[in-house]
């Protein structure tokens, strides 16, 4: 056997040893008990990739398709015309428009919060942005830029980004670490990598846990985060809730607590996409657990608690939208311990958000089919 042949098989096989080292026990998520109680029913075609919604009334639907267009469904039915007014979106890779939330007070002030892929931000390149506006006549009025992130960099991916209010009226929003994982997540002079707090009109609440320190970004709120795509308010504790995308594997839910770091890159339960380690610890002091993970990834997206009577076997638990595997994932609670978990819609595609109607009826935004409402199967 020749030399380089020789030298080539014995790199192979360290090669493949490592990735068997690396490999981790996978999860099977079983069938959920209701599977065949629901299905899904088409309620628009036409908007790309549905990223954020919410309900205006039980008429009206705004729906942020990535691609920068802000869409509206009346009654069911997709309205031709495109709103108007949008901020300028980096719209390439992950980037694009994203999350939309309403305000606490929407009924008496109209606002409405945005997070998207901006260029407002310090040096070349793109960053996570939050803005609010009002929505009169088909077009964004009125529109307030909140936050731009620091510094812009020419990466296109891990902007995060969802927002979220809790019972006192502060908004959290959560930027991804840009694709920077050993620069950004674990500093406190970075936005990327973190979950962010601050008042309705922008400014940033003194109660924030670095807001006193010198140099810190004062609306940090909590750091060591992947790439946070889901955000949900717990309906009874008033406490806020996220997931993140892990690498391959590693995909968390964490309950958000003020000043807590959640470890990336330094602990982590995923691997790198190559299959090699990103680090040997899973667990270190001072750094928060994960409350549930998923290995294999899911790609969760998308994260709303089931209230409603519409779905009584569901009551009580998380809505998870599975882009990986194209279903929905129910996460089962007791209290504020997540027990497990289980899959519905098996097939649906890419769920990439989910909302709640006034009326309980729970809609799902898939990519490149558009948006579903979940109802009982005669």
């Amino acid at each position: 056997m020749k030399r380089s042949l020789f030298n080539s098989l014995i790199i192979t096989s360290i090669s493949l040893s490592s990735l068997q080292a690396c490999a981790q026990p996978e999860q099977k998520i079983p069938l959920d008990a209701s599977a065949n109680d629901y299905k899904l029913e088409l309620v628009s075609e036409g908007i790309q990739i549905p990223w954020g919604m919410a309900w205006l009334n039980e008429r009206d639907l705004l729906v942020t398709d990535r691609r920068g267009e802000l869409r509206l469904i009346r009654d069911g039915k997709l309205v031709e015309q495109i709103v108007k007014g949008t901020p300028k979106v980096h719209d390439e890779g992950q980037g694009g428009l994203l999350d939309i939330e309403l305000d606490p007070n929407f009924a008496d002030n109209g606002w409405i919060y945005f997070s998207y892929s901006g260029y407002e931000g310090d040096g070349e390149g793109y960053n996570t942005s939050i803005m609010r506006a009002r929505f009169k006549d088909m077009a964004l009025i009125d529109q307030q830029l909140l936050f731009d992130g620091e510094p812009n960099i020419e990466t296109t991916k891990h902007y995060g980004s969802r927002i979220e209010f809790d019972k006192q009226g502060y908004l959290y929003f959560s930027i991804g670490d840009r694709g920077k994982r050993d620069v950004h997540s674990q500093s406190l002079d970075y936005d990327a990598g973190k979950i962010h707090r601050i008042n309705s009109d922008g400014s940033i609440p003194k109660s924030n846990p670095f807001y006193n320190h010198k140099t810190t970004h004062k609306s940090i709120y909590s750091y060591g985060h992947r790439n946070p795509q889901g955000m949900a308010m717990h309906p009874e504790t008033g406490v806020i809730w996220s997931h993140e995308h892990g690498p391959r594997g590693g995909d968390e839910i964490n309950i958000v607590k003020a000043g807590a770091n959640y470890g990336w890159p330094e602990i982590t339960y995923g691997i790198n996409y190559i299959g090699t380690k990103i680090t040997d610890e899973t667990s270190r002091e001072g750094m928060e657990q994960p409350d549930w993970y998923w290995v294999p990834s899911i790609a969760p997206s998308g994260m709303e608690f089931i209230t409603s009577d519409k779905y009584p076997q569901w009551q009580g638990q998380i809505a998870v939208g599975s882009m990986k595997f194209g279903h929905l994932v129910l996460v089962k609670l007791d209290g504020d311990k997540v027990t497990g978990h289980s899959k519905v819609f098996e097939g649906v595609g890419r769920v990439r958000s989910l909302a709640t109607h006034p009326n309980g009826d729970l809609y799902l935004g898939v990519d490149g089919v558009g948006v579903y409402k979940v109802v009982p199967k005669s």
